[in-house]
């Protein structure tokens, strides 16, 4: 189905609220939903391309973190998609779906990194400078809060864990940029490349607690 396909549904629902049981505010912050996740993925994607060239340019475990985060939240963002899409929009049973589908999705990016970062730290391999990186980690400082936030609106709106869930990734992506440049500026400047895989565990850590907190509907961001 294509967006103004699924965009005409999502219409068409607000349309029959009283048969769906939901009011239209309701059904507007689910298609302002979509809106921002179609958004998020096409971000998405082009955080994640640009961050894993990077990574491989500078041999970085923390660049490279942050661009399989990004397509981490690249699939969460298709899970919401999904979720707000024709019939699931009203669906109790596709929001628990979705809400458990985006909790996985925290717990893909854990073990991968935490190996990598470890690897790298008894290695001792040293990453090269990235102003690359340090632009991309810039940008996404910048972006991904503004996202984060009107998704937690939306979510608490909505009652949807799943909405949430994909909001705190996002604020999750923010902190991680602001890592990510702390250790590619401290590893350029000072010399400091133990910075880098540091961080990287840091992010594994980060995406455990974010997995379990939102697999039971809670939120930490």
């Amino acid at each position: 189905m294509s967006y103004d396909d699924g965009d005409r549904v999502v219409r068409a629902r607000i349309a029959s609220v009283e048969v769906a049981g939901r009011d239209a505010g309701w059904c507007e912050a689910a298609r302002r939903v979509r809106i921002l996740s179609w958004l998020s993925l096409v971000y998405m994607a082009a955080e994640g391309a640009v961050a894993i060239v990077a990574a491989v340019l500078a041999g970085s475990v923390a660049l490279l973190g942050f661009g399989l985060d990004s397509a981490i939240e690249g699939m969460a963002s298709l899970i919401v998609i999904w979720r707000f899409t024709g019939a699931r929009t009203v669906s109790e049973t596709a929001e628990s779906r979705a809400q458990k589908a985006v909790a996985v999705t925290f717990l893909l990016l854990a073990p991968y990194i935490a190996y990598d970062a470890v690897a790298t730290l008894i290695a001792g391999d040293r990453p090269r400078s990235s102003w690359l990186g340090i632009g991309l980690a810039t940008a996404s400082l910048i972006v991904m809060p503004v996202l984060g936030a009107a998704k937690k609106r939306l979510g608490a709106r909505l009652d949807s864990g799943a909405t949430s869930g994909e909001g705190a990734q996002n604020l999750l992506c923010a902190y991680l940029a602001a890592a990510v440049l702390i250790g590619l500026l401290a590893n350029s400047l000072l010399g400091w490349w133990w910075l880098d895989p540091i961080v990287g565990l840091g992010i594994a850590a980060l995406a455990i607690r974010e997995g379990r907190n939102a697999w039971h509907g809670e939120d930490c961001c």
